[in-house]
């Protein structure tokens, strides 16, 4: 399908890439003032869709923002919209913005919360090559959030914190940043969870230190404890992302992605390390099993 023809839901309705507008006023676009979902569908299943729309409404609860649907009719429409556009494997984006106002902040001036899904043919942030090798990362000098400020833990439209990270990625050369926690301990990338592995252990920053509390992540640990792996939450130092055997990634978009150099440090073998590739391996047989989604179809 070219992208020209794709039909995108806003508010109930459907409408043509180019004809899909919101309005200058709404503080989604104003403010960042709104809550948003990436999702995949996976050979005719929606991946954890249950899962992600908890997630959505869980988010909107915390910054006071009353989504319109029931989490069933949200789901309906997210499924009517990969129907409208042939899709089986897709990326999708719901976006529910505090709606339209004026430029004020008072959100009691916004009449009415908006939802939009776009869907499109599956997304892929890196090759397969990037899959094996692993991908480079740097250190931000951007802290992530604290937990009393505009913590990830929410997913809000306000990414500029994770942007200006991957901005400083990009002109350092390397392919993903790495954001600390205020305290300096080791928080997530700029779109996703991260672990380690260290003398056949895997650790992962703890939910205190802001990081979003990942779909693809909670999959992961379900899959170490199945291979026999234990999964510790902690607070981790640089010092020992730089000296763990291997370093990998959890998102919708990435998936799963080995970590091989931080700050011209090579990470174990420089590549996808052993524990790692089980892990991946598991990963793609479960998003293609039907009972952990639900059919678009």
């Amino acid at each position: 399908m070219a992208s020209g023809d794709l039909l995108i839901y806003i508010d109930g309705k459907y409408y043509s890439r180019d004809e899909a507008k919101i309005s200058v006023f709404d503080h989604g676009f104003l403010y960042g003032d709104g809550v948003f979902e990436g999702i995949r569908a996976y050979n005719g299943f929606v991946f954890k869709l249950r899962e992600h729309i908890d997630r959505l409404y869980e988010s909107a609860h915390a910054i006071m923002l009353n989504i319109p649907l029931t989490k069933e009719e949200m789901m309906k429409a997210v499924l009517e919209t990969l129907r409208k556009n042939n899709l089986r494997d897709a990326y999708i984006r719901l976006i529910v913005t505090r709606g339209i106002g004026d430029l004020g902040l008072d959100p009691r001036r916004c009449s009415k919360p908006s939802t939009i899904i776009i869907a499109v043919p599956i997304l892929k942030l890196y090759d397969e090559e990037k899959r094996m090798e692993g991908v480079t990362a740097i250190i931000s000098w951007v802290r992530r959030d604290p937990v009393d400020a505009t913590s990830h833990e929410i997913k809000s439209l306000n990414y500029l914190n994770s942007v200006l990270a991957k901005i400083e990625a990009n002109n350092a050369g390397a392919d993903e940043a790495i954001l600390l926690d205020k305290n300096g301990f080791v928080c997530e990338a700029t779109g996703e969870n991260i672990f380690i592995v260290k003398d056949g252990k895997i650790y992962t920053p703890p939910r205190s230190s802001g990081a979003l509390p990942g779909i693809t992540a909670s999959v992961v640990k379900r899959i170490a404890a199945e291979l026999g792996y234990e999964v510790i939450e902690k607070n981790i130092t640089v010092a020992e992302l730089f000296n763990a055997d291997e370093v990998f990634l959890t998102g919708t978009g990435a998936e799963i992605m080995p970590v091989r150099e931080i700050n011209k440090r090579k990470i174990g073998a420089g590549r996808i390390g052993p524990i790692t590739k089980r892990i991946l391996e598991k990963f793609m047989e479960i998003v293609q099993n039907p009972s952990e989604g639900v059919p678009i179809y």
